[in-house]
């Protein structure tokens, strides 16, 4: 960048050299300063093309002249228009590349993608750590157990290595978490009592984190398969059915349970009809109107879920779950649920899986005003974990991208076992 100074006199020693952007030495100088000045310069009249140079501290930086602003614009109104770095050539093409005439368009969308800046000015979608849930696995042992078809993932001594994960997350700006149970199989029974005692695992966990980090948003899962002798999302009649109205009764104690240790939101992941009604119903009479409800409004019958059920050994012990859970080839059903959970009063909903289920997330964004959650559930996570260790993808990109399409298809939060790992790597924090 350069400056003139018209009719200066300056004496150029006989020793200047040319420097490598055509400039030469001038004096006498100032104590700080190095003027240079251009040796194609016009010979017309008495200026010099000058930059400034910080001799102190050499960074290059343009030094001020000491002209007014009436003498630079007399100046440049007399003609001597101070020189500018010229511009650029254009890049040459590989030799071989055809001459051919411009499209005449009148619009060309790469221009807006032409560098860094302009992508970043006009991106659409924005992922922070504020956006995700931590689903974190906890057990009654005080160790940690590494969940083998999740790598990186344990079940987390409730006492210790849960407190320590939590702080994990909190340091990088994860401040909301999920909790999911691996229940002893002897306090395990057909109806699921567990679910809601106030002494159980979840209640006492819950204490414990409100307790150390009380403004951590703590999000509970209220359903019976961790607790059922079955394995299944409720009461099991002995011909296999999966009783309804007598599985939301116990979800109710289970939720009210839950809002008593301190959760703040309560998540019925069951997919029993009318459960967020009934629940919403015995949170307020327990004086929980505070409490939020997370419905889990379009969960699929997936074949995703597998390796979660491995983190809290609760496979089914017969059939599957279709009869409750959604059918993967239904898009329509997924607004009854929707309409059904919004006039019972949930404050949250969500799909799940999530990739696979895009069109269901944009479908309930677009039919709802209230705030939608995606779950990227186990097998999503192992399967990009897996063709990491394979290095048949880049891990850390992949799971960025993935994230960012939950995001824009419009998913408000996402319950991601990758929460920990994408907060660091968007604060820059090498793992």
């Amino acid at each position: 960048m350069a400056s003139t100074i018209p009719n200066a006199s300056f004496t150029i020693k006989k020793s200047s050299f040319l420097d490598g952007n055509g400039y030469v030495s001038v004096s006498p100088l100032p104590t700080n300063l190095k003027f240079m000045c251009s040796s194609n310069s016009r010979p017309s009249s008495h200026l010099y093309a000058v930059r400034a140079i910080n001799s102190q501290n050499g960074s290059g930086s343009v030094q001020k002249l000491g002209l007014t602003d009436a003498q630079s614009e007399a100046a440049v109104v007399a003609g001597n228009v101070p020189h500018a770095p010229p511009v650029p050539p254009t890049p040459a093409a590989p030799i071989g590349t055809p001459v051919v005439p411009s499209l005449l368009l009148p619009r060309r969308p790469r221009r807006n993608r032409r560098s860094p800046v302009l992508r970043e000015a006009f991106q659409e979608t924005s992922l922070s750590p504020a956006n995700f849930v931590y689903p974190l696995f906890i057990h009654e042992g005080e160790e940690d157990t590494p969940i083998g078809a999740m790598p990186g993932c344990y079940r987390l001594g409730w006492r210790h290595g849960l407190v320590e994960e939590v702080a994990k997350a909190r340091d990088v700006g994860v401040n909301s978490i999920v909790l999911f149970p691996k229940v002893p199989d002897a306090l395990k029974s057909p109806t699921g009592d567990e679910a809601y005692n106030e002494n159980g695992l979840v209640p006492r966990t819950i204490r414990l984190l409100k307790d150390k980090y009380p403004d951590l948003v703590i999000y509970t899962d209220v359903a019976l398969d961790p607790y059922s002798s079955d394995g299944h999302d409720g009461i099991v009649r002995e011909d296999g059915v999966i009783m309804n109205d007598e599985t939301v009764h116990q979800l109710c104690k289970q939720a009210v349970a839950q809002a008593r240790a301190g959760a703040d939101v309560v998540s019925p992941s069951d997919m029993m009809d009318g459960r967020v009604g009934a629940i919403r119903a015995a949170l307020d009479a327990e004086g929980f109107q505070h409490v939020s409800i997370m419905s889990y409004t379009a969960k699929y019958a997936s074949s995703f879920y597998g390796p979660f059920r491995e983190a809290l050994e609760s496979n089914p012990r017969f059939g599957d779950k279709k009869t409750y859970q959604m059918n993967p080839a239904n898009y329509r059903e997924a607004l009854t649920e929707l309409r059904e959970d919004e006039s019972e009063g949930a404050d949250i909903l969500l799909v799940k899986p999530g990739l696979p289920y895009l069109d269901i997330i944009r479908l309930l964004r677009d039919n709802s005003p209230l705030p939608v959650a995606a779950y990227q559930v186990s097998g999503e996570y192992s399967m990009i974990k897996a063709g990491g260790a394979l290095k048949m993808i880049d891990e850390e990109k992949v799971m960025m991208e993935s994230l960012l399409c939950l995001r824009r298809a419009g998913a408000d939060i996402i319950l991601t076992y990758f929460a920990l790992q994408a907060a660091r790597s968007l604060s820059g924090e090498k793992r």
